[in-house]
């Protein structure tokens, strides 16, 4: 290697090589047109060779010049593999998320794959029963939640709002009392959570619809939803979820709707290191590409989807 030399003047030289003009390569590098020439210069010095014919139209490679570009375009090829391996070296780790069932099990799931196959170096652990982790005890990375903390130390970010319609089987609501108003639904059967433990003011539905308490008690909204398609009366679900069962139909959609809203949460510390923050966008970008089935049929969508 000659003495004194800089790596640093390669780029110098391979951006006059590409285009032609000084001019062209100080704009592609963003530096002033004396610091390209005075780094080719110094190249020129350093290895005892002229690389460049200047003419009128431009700079032209010499045939040492078109030996070093050969040897240049080989560094640089290794250069932006050595800063893909370092970058993806970073992006490793664990990264935990709790999440409330419904956007876990039906949303973020089936798209988790994509993310680990392109992040083979992040680890991704899901837990769905969202009660039994604590923010507050950094037990998680990442939590998709209703009611996000009002004290502590954390990053909350609105991921979107959803609406919910209360469904019904059409095996039910073919034999069943026909249901006119709001005031019907007190003659129907519900499946819902089990009161003693709904852990999410957000997840308390039979008040606010008006309608009684539900006979049928499940701690889980998965298992809500196959009873309802089983044929048990009626059960208040999210949109993009109840969608997946055509025998599922919106009963009073227009008198009847709710709207809640998922929040991402992290705690401060941990919202931008570079594994949590890979899987922070993917969420952020994943929601915002699924809106319209998230605000599906929501008449007042339009007017607070902002």
């Amino acid at each position: 290697m000659a003495k004194g030399f800089d790596w640093d003047n390669l780029q110098f030289f391979l951006a006059v090589a590409r285009t032609g003009t000084v001019s062209q390569a100080s704009r592609r590098i963003g530096v002033d047109h004396a610091t390209v020439m005075r780094r080719l210069d110094n190249l020129e010095r350093i290895l005892g060779a002229k690389l460049f014919e200047r003419n009128p139209r431009g700079y032209n490679l010499t045939k040492r010049g078109e030996r070093l570009l050969v040897s240049a375009q080989l560094v640089e090829s290794e250069m932006q593999k050595a800063e893909r391996d370092i970058a993806a070296a970073d992006l490793a780790g664990v990264v935990r998320i709790s999440s409330v069932e419904g956007f876990a099990n039906f949303f973020l799931a089936p798209r988790l794959p994509r993310f680990a196959a392109g992040h083979p170096n992040i680890s991704i652990e899901m837990v769905a029963i969202h009660q039994i982790v604590a923010l507050s005890r950094r037990e998680v990375d990442i939590a998709i939640t209703l009611q996000p903390p009002e004290t502590g130390r954390f990053v909350v970010e609105r991921l979107t709002d959803y609406v919910l319609y209360v469904y019904g089987p059409k095996s039910y609501l073919a034999s069943a009392a026909r249901i006119r108003s709001r005031e019907d639904l007190q003659k129907h059967p519900f499946t819902g959570y089990i009161e003693d433990l709904i852990f999410m003011r957000g997840l308390d539905y039979m008040e606010e619809i008006g309608a009684r308490r539900a006979q049928l008690q499940i701690s889980s909204l998965h298992a809500q939803m196959e009873a309802a398609v089983a044929g048990y009366g009626l059960c208040v679900l999210p949109a993009f979820i109840a969608k997946r069962h055509k025998t599922l139909l919106r009963v009073l959609p227009r008198e009847v709707s709710l709207r809640r809203t998922y929040y991402l949460v992290m705690p401060a510390d941990r919202a931008d290191t570079t594994q949590v923050g890979a899987v922070r966008q993917f969420i952020h970008e994943e929601v915002a590409a699924a809106q319209a089935a998230f605000l599906d049929g929501d008449p007042k969508a339009a007017t607070r989807a902002g």
